[in-house]
């Protein structure tokens, strides 16, 4: 009886979380399907023209897709951030995976002097916040040559050290005794950690994706520091663009734009709930 108590607590404990979470995105969602009128009406105050208690709602009294449609065919401006997001994104992904994979499996697989210093600093690296290295970044990125481009962000995020760690882990954790079968039969190096390695440690790699294209389809603070071409901006720089008048659209918008990583994530959930499961074990 007592297990059953507590498996009941436990249970009502998680559900009340979940809604916690799910409360704001509700919301978002009804606010992008109510006429401006009713929206105005509901939420005068939190968007700044009147001091009217909020109402909030999770049915819009009177839906429409207003919002949708103009957001979809009547603003240029939202598709090309969004393929803006898209050519530093995707890049950046393809080269976390083709410069963290080899190095995390160096660090897995190899013993070589200061390999614990090195991937310390890479740890220190993870925990400090974009304000820290920002204006090294900044005068590195202006004496490439390369500041208000797409590879002002692309270059900068393909070094990002979280992909290192994440991998690291993940391939740590595949049994010596495969990679030793894999030697005696012949295999080297290079071809051991494609035909071994990159199978094996996939839920590692496809964590450190998920998570990176998140961060990089998110990123508001990189964009502003370096992008002074509104024309290059990303969308994550296109909702707080919107003027008052257009909220509607803005909440219409960021339904549009959580869309990616949400498919993204549902996808690859089996994946990444094993990769940040191994990244906490080390064999």
């Amino acid at each position: 009886m007592k297990r059953n108590k507590n498996f009941w607590i436990q249970n009502s404990l998680l559900i009340f979380a979940c809604l916690l979470v799910w409360i704001p995105f509700l919301l978002m969602m009804a606010a992008s399907f109510m006429p401006e009128d009713e929206l105005f009406w509901r939420y005068l105050s939190p968007l700044g023209i009147g001091k009217a208690p909020v109402h909030a709602s999770f049915l819009p009294s009177y839906p429409t897709f207003k919002a949708y449609a103009e957001l979809l065919f009547l603003s240029p401006g939202f598709f090309v951030m969004f393929w803006n997001s898209c050519i530093q994104v995707v890049p950046m992904l393809m080269g976390q995976l083709l410069v963290g994979a080899p190095a995390a499996w160096a660090f897995a697989r190899f013993q070589f002097p200061g390999r614990n210093l090195l991937f310390g600093i890479y740890i220190l690296f993870m925990a400090l916040p974009f304000q820290v290295t920002q204006v090294s970044n900044y005068l590195v990125l202006d004496k490439m040559g390369i500041l208000n481009s797409h590879w002002s962000l692309i270059l900068p995020g393909i070094w990002s050290v979280f992909p290192v760690f994440i991998m690291t882990r993940s391939f740590e954790t595949i049994p010596k005794a495969l990679l030793e079968a894999a030697y005696l039969d012949g295999a080297g190096e290079i071809r051991t950690f494609f035909l071994v390695g990159m199978p094996s440690g996939y839920p590692g790699i496809v964590t450190a994706m998920v998570l990176g294209f998140i961060d990089g389809w998110n990123a508001l603070e990189q964009p502003m520091t370096y992008l002074k071409d509104m024309k290059l901006w990303p969308l994550s720089l296109y909702l707080p663009d919107l003027v008052q008048d257009k909220a509607a659209v803005a909440f219409a918008a960021g339904m549009v734009m959580m869309m990616p990583p949400v498919l993204l994530y549902l996808n690859g959930e089996e994946k990444l709930e094993q990769g940040v499961a191994v990244s906490g074990i080390k064999e």
